[in-house]
């Protein structure tokens, strides 16, 4: 959180609340889908009006899975010609863009290159607090920000609704950092709305950073150490040396190796659902009532 911050009779300075720095990202963002390029494709009239959920498609050419919906989204990987996807929530408005699952990692890809396979038997109804785990709904709320910038200090995003014109940028290394846009998040802001903690910070639109690593490093009624070996889908790993400190959600893998985790990850990277290894500095903690 930028500036100072009092806890009680104690002035906790922003190294000690902040997340720690990371190191640039180098993903191949000008790679382009052999030779022909995303933002002109051509949409099947079958996709032009949106697919169910759970509908099977599949790629037309060599298909790269971004991070957001715009091809200055980051390329997370290429999807081989041929393969067989999952579509996992609504497509953009004009349906160009499709929310997708390959190989179990989400990302978004071009409609111009995805063809209808079919659709799900029945349909599926979206992750809604009615009918999901309090676990699930928090893991949904972790992924409806993966795309968004890393905001220094702060903790708002559009959920399931970030575009090239809304995700944010940063720039330069934070604190000292610059950021372009009205949302996005820094780690601890992040985890406090996928946590929603306190209970008020239920709405993603509305900024509210109201803990730091610091905080979520420490005792609290609203949260709880547990052993990293047996942390479950929807714990948090943290660490807060007096310095700095980062703070993850962890969705699966070994929290003691590789870990899948969703986390506002740094200025270079932003909000991310990536494969990752934890250091031996974090620690385990689990959300009251999860």
């Amino acid at each position: 959180m930028a500036g100072f911050t009092r806890f009680g009779a104690v002035i906790i300075s922003a190294a000690v609340m902040g997340c720690a720095g990371t190191a640039t990202d180098t993903a191949a963002d000008s790679e382009l889908l052999q030779g022909a390029n995303e933002d002109t494709a051509t949409i099947s009239s079958e996709l032009s009006g949106g697919v169910a959920i759970g509908s099977t498609l599949k790629t037309t050419a060599g298909l790269n899975l971004r991070t957001g919906a715009g091809m200055d989204f980051r390329v997370r990987l290429v999807i081989p010609e041929g393969a067989r996807v999952t579509s996992i929530n609504r497509s953009t408005p004009d349906g160009s863009w499709y929310n997708i699952r390959y190989n179990g990692i989400d990302g978004w890809a071009h409609g111009g290159y995805l063809t209808l396979v079919s659709a799900p038997s029945q349909p599926t109804t979206p992750t809604t607090p009615g009918n999901a785990s309090a676990r699930d709904q928090a893991i949904s709320r972790a992924k409806s920000a993966v795309g968004f910038g890393y905001r220094w200090g702060k903790g708002r995003w559009i959920p399931n609704g970030v575009t090239s014109s809304n995700k944010g940028v940063c720039t330069g290394s934070c604190p000292n950092c610059t950021y372009r846009g009205e949302y996005g998040a820094d780690c601890s802001g992040y985890a406090a709305k996928v946590w929603t903690v306190p209970s008020s910070n239920n709405v993603m639109t509305v900024e509210s950073h109201p803990y730091s690593t610091w905080s979520f490093n420490a005792a609290n009624s609203q949260w709880s150490t547990v052993s990293r070996s047996s942390v479950k889908k929807a714990d948090a790993l943290v660490y807060n040396d007096g310095s700095a400190g980062h703070i993850m959600i962890y969705e699966s893998g070994d929290a003691w190796g590789s870990a899948w985790t969703y986390e506002a990850r740094g200025c270079a990277y932003g909000i991310v659902h990536n494969l990752r290894s934890v250091g031996s500095a974090y620690k385990g903690i689990a959300r009251a009532g999860y």
